[in-house]
């Protein structure tokens, strides 16, 4: 493999250059045996293509972390070094951004950068809750445990969202049907049933006309349409990535019945998890908080937390803390909370918490899809019907009278 290398001589003098390599760990030896430091390094391919297009280069999946992680765990448990436990990993990993970081996590390491201090390098790719869990494991000398507790993080956090995704696939295959199938008829069915009936000087019924007319519009201006689609995206995008927009997506989406309660449940899982985490890998209460709202999507349980931390400060239990906001949290989250600090388990009890909430997203998330399907068939059925009744029987009348 090529690297296109970025060095420094012992005097200070920088050196660039492109060099042949097995891994980055070789290249490094290479150039330290020509009186060189190795500074930065990239394939060479990667280099020249100049910048990446996102669905090709790829985000880093969660199932990408959590083998990552699962097989950190287990080398760390065998006592392998780790420089050369990140030269294994790098070397096999499929996801190019990761491969990429994974080499250079374990070149920063070799230089005496602690693993944290690596990990921070990629933000993209390791949360904060990554990052502070590995710095309190390697605080307390617990870096194994940390790591067991963030590969079952990972891989619950990767079991919710499948489960999710499979429960919502059906819903989501209709809708795709419903909206293919309503292209195919504005495109090549109307025009020519309006052919038809424009050809006989027909007089039609009101729903006929429109359904025509509709056609028609769609015909002529599917131009300006799919503009129009592309802006209404675009603000829609753009106005999620500001403060006050998140907010009124979060307000909306807390209010719709049903979507409530999923959304509540699912951030609850999110938080409780996160919090279960940071409290076991021994990470402060208020630290641990803080790190968790910035985990969280909804502005709510990010404001909650963050009020929350404050409060503990002044020297309030966490239970009193989030009580304020009990009314976005899932009913009994909060007393149960209040029984783990009572009980000096609250870590533990946080845990079977997060479990049975990821359990009852995942329940919630079939339950919609129950509930999505007949409507959405419903709907399908309607449409259907209208076009029946406003073609089919203004066609039928006029091949009769004829």
């Amino acid at each position: 493999m090529q690297f296109i290398y970025t060095a420094k001589s012992f005097d200070g003098k920088s050196k660039s250059g492109v060099m042949e390599a097995e891994n980055i760990r070789e290249l490094a030896q290479n150039l330290k045996q020509e009186g060189l430091i190795l500074i930065k390094a990239g394939t060479k391919i990667e280099k020249v293509r100049g910048f990446e297009i996102p669905f090709l280069s790829g985000n880093v999946s969660i199932t990408e972390k959590m083998l990552m992680t699962r097989n950190l765990w287990i080398m760390v448990a065998t006592g392998l070094s780790l420089p050369k436990g990140f030269s294994i990993l790098s070397s096999r990993s499929k996801n190019k951004k990761m491969k990429s970081a994974l080499a250079d996590i374990g070149l920063e390491i070799s230089k005496g950068t602690s693993l944290s201090d690596s990990f921070k390098k990629y933000p993209g790719i390791f949360s904060e809750l990554y990052q502070n869990m590995i710095s309190a494991g390697e605080e307390s000398g617990t870096l194994e445990d940390v790591l067991q507790v963030l590969s079952l993080q990972l891989e619950k956090e990767k079991e919710m969202n499948s489960k999710i995704q499979k429960a919502l696939i059906y819903p989501a295959i209709l809708i795709a049907t419903m909206l293919v199938v309503g292209i195919v008829l504005v495109i090549f069915v109307l025009p020519k049933i309006n052919v038809f009936f424009q050809s006989l000087h027909a007089d039609l019924p009101l729903t006929t006309r429109m359904i025509l007319g509709s056609g028609d519009f769609v015909m002529q201006n599917w131009y300006w349409l799919l503009l129009g689609t592309g802006i209404i995206i675009g603000i829609f995008y753009s106005l999620i990535k500001t403060k006050k927009g998140r907010i009124i997506i979060d307000t909306v989406s807390l209010r719709i019945p049903y979507i409530s309660s999923l959304i509540k449940k699912s951030n609850a899982a999110t938080v409780i998890r996160s919090l279960s985490s940071l409290l076991a890998a021994g990470v402060a209460l208020v630290r641990s908080l803080e790190i968790t709202s910035g985990n969280v999507g909804n502005y709510y349980f990010k404001q909650a937390l963050l009020e929350a931390g404050k409060k503990i400060e002044k020297g309030e239990k966490l239970f009193k803390a989030l009580e304020p906001a009990k009314d976005i949290f899932p009913y009994g989250a909060l007393e149960m909370v209040e029984i783990g600090e009572e009980t000096g388990k609250t870590a533990m009890i946080l845990k079977k918490l997060a479990e049975f909430y990821e359990e009852e997203v995942t329940n919630a998330a079939d339950n919609l899809s129950v509930i999505i399907e007949p409507v959405l068939i419903l709907i399908i059925g309607s449409v259907v019907g209208i076009f029946a009744v406003s073609i089919m029987g203004p066609m039928y009348s006029v091949l009769g009278s004829i």
